[in-house]
């Protein structure tokens, strides 16, 4: 019906006004005569002249709104592309807070561990199975990673280590992947254990801290890092916090669930540790 009127509405303005003034021509050469046919004219027209000049009003208020809906819907597209800019500046705004965090906390990090050289690498695929539990990074041989090489955030929490690298790319076994073994430390107590990746624990996002010395006295919270022992893996590296601890089917010996600090789920960019000093 809008388009009706916007495509239309000259024209019936136009016949609208025709009418009028063809009423009107018509009323002034009758009202010349006083005679009984000018006074019937009269009577006969003076209703249609009423509803013609009613039909113009009506025709001219629907005209403008007509119009007034064009530039409505006018206005209203351009403040909905003003909105879309605005919420692209502000996503931008807080990609740039989040980046700048982030580059805050690595150069706290790099401050903090100048033992540490670091290749930064983002997160370009995911695979999580049953069986497995890895990352693909953006970065490979040609940027001088290696397998065994540990991947940290930028707080310095462990993400896991390089299993394999090609020439431009990277898969990494995350730290609850069953490849896993790595060196801990807790640090309440300094005891000291090999954190290694469990089947059943995989998928609940945990792993085990095993081969616990006798006498270990860890509680539900204590915190647990890297020891770097052997020399293999850089010591201090942030792994989670004890959930529990428990004793082997046997009772031979006990062991920690640890839950993991990295949220892995939630990575985008991740650095790679390219050398370390050995601390013995």
């Amino acid at each position: 019906m809008k388009d009706f009127f916007r495509d239309n509405g000259f024209w019936l303005l136009l016949i609208a006004l025709l009418l009028s003034i063809l009423l009107g021509l018509g009323s002034v050469i009758l009202s010349g005569s006083t005679d009984p046919l000018s006074n019937l004219a009269n009577t006969l027209t003076s209703p249609f002249k009423s509803g013609v000049s009613a039909m113009l009003d009506w025709a001219e208020g629907v005209y403008g709104y007509v119009f007034q809906f064009s530039e409505m819907e006018q206005e209203l597209s351009d403040l909905r592309r003003r909105v879309a800019d605005l919420e692209e500046q502000a996503r931008q705004g807080q990609e740039a807070l989040a980046e700048n965090a982030q580059l805050r906390e690595l150069l706290n990090l790099q401050e903090r561990r100048k033992d540490l050289e670091f290749e930064s690498a983002k997160i370009t695929a995911r695979s999580t199975s049953n069986w497995e539990s890895t990352l693909t990074i953006s970065k490979g041989s040609a940027a001088g990673v290696e397998a065994g090489d540990c991947v940290i955030t930028e707080t310095g929490v462990l993400v896991g280590v390089v299993s394999e690298t090609s020439l431009l790319s990277s898969t990494v076994a995350t730290l609850i992947d069953t490849s896993i073994e790595v060196g801990g430390v807790v640090t309440r107590t300094y005891s000291a254990g090999i954190l290694e990746g469990d089947f059943d624990l995989m998928n609940q996002g945990l792993l085990r801290l095993s081969y616990l010395p006798e006498g270990a006295g860890l509680v539900a919270g204590d915190e647990v890092l890297t020891s770097g022992l052997g020399g293999i893996y850089p010591a201090g590296l942030v792994v989670g916090r004890v959930q529990g601890v428990f004793n082997d089917a046997a009772g031979m010996s006990r062991y920690a669930i640890v839950d993991p600090s990295v949220e892995l789920g939630g990575l985008i960019e991740v650095f790679v540790i390219k050398d370390f000093d050995v601390v013995e």
